[in-house]
């Protein structure tokens, strides 16, 4: 049995919508909305012109009104009439999507589910700006991470640790705490010069983009009045110049082509 045969073949769904845009969920994903029973989508987050490709007859619920547990009364009353159901998340279901515990509740409860990948809003942002997270010479690593909110980040996870590696770094659900994430960053990068963007609800035809540095991050993002719903890109791959990648050197050898001459 293929990969797609196995995931059809669960029960339940759980997809990653993209980041915004409707076009940005995978083939799959779209696939497995129209084939649905019920779709249970983040409504706060997730576009509702996905619910658009359900067939006639197929039932939605806005899981941004409901909690956890009726979330899963919902899932097992739709699996225990052998109904297949679309578990619809934000971005990338695996970062932040906060499904371990509605698959461990599932597994309890002998329901076959499957985890199909979406494009999170750290690439869909960097992808509007135009940049790329890796470059030789600057940054050979990203970071993903949040501030500390209602939902604790272990001390070994704080910003300021995380910016001292000097890696590129997409921060999540922060920029309502903006002046605590600028001033970690500068103490973490040992500067206020360090360029940062600021992508406020990316691919959404209501986007904002703000570039500028450290310095004057927070006044920036208070300024454009974005609160909620951003994505703070920070590091020198946003502006620094960097060497060019050996993959499509000439002389370069792989497995795949001859280089001019050996490695």
């Amino acid at each position: 049995m293929g990969y797609t045969e196995k995931i059809e073949e669960a029960l339940v769904a759980i997809v990653g919508a993209g980041p915004g845009n409707p076009d940005l969920i995978t083939v799959l994903g779209r696939k497995l909305i129209e084939n649905a029973d019920a779709v249970i989508y983040a409504g706060s987050l997730v576009s509702a012109e996905h619910l658009k490709f359900m067939k006639e007859g197929a039932v939605s619920y806005n899981s941004s009104k409901i909690n956890l547990d009726e979330v899963m009364e919902t899932i097992k009353e739709h699996t225990g009439k052998n109904e297949k159901v679309v578990r619809l998340h934000t971005g990338d279901p695996s970062i932040y999507g906060a499904i371990k515990e509605q698959m461990d509740r599932m597994d309890e409860m002998g329901i076959t589910y499957a985890v199909v990948p979406g494009v999170s809003s750290f690439s869909a942002s960097c992808a509007q700006l135009k940049e790329e997270f890796t470059l030789p010479d600057v940054s050979q690593t990203v970071i993903l991470t949040r501030m500390k909110g209602r939902t604790g980040v272990p001390e070994t996870e704080d910003l300021e640790k995380l910016a001292s590696y000097k890696a590129s770094m997409s921060i999540f659900l922060s920029v309502g705490m903006i002046e605590d994430v600028a001033e970690k960053l500068k103490k973490g990068y040992g500067s206020d010069e360090v360029p940062c963007a600021v992508v406020y609800k990316a691919t959404w035809e209501d986007e904002k983009i703000i570039r500028c540095t450290l310095k004057d991050l927070a006044e920036e993002v208070k300024e454009a009045g974005i609160k909620m719903t951003a994505q703070i890109l920070v590091g020198w791959f946003l502006d620094s110049e960097y060497s060019l990648s050996k993959l499509y050197d000439k002389e370069f050898t792989t497995g795949y082509r001859k280089g001019t001459k050996s490695e």
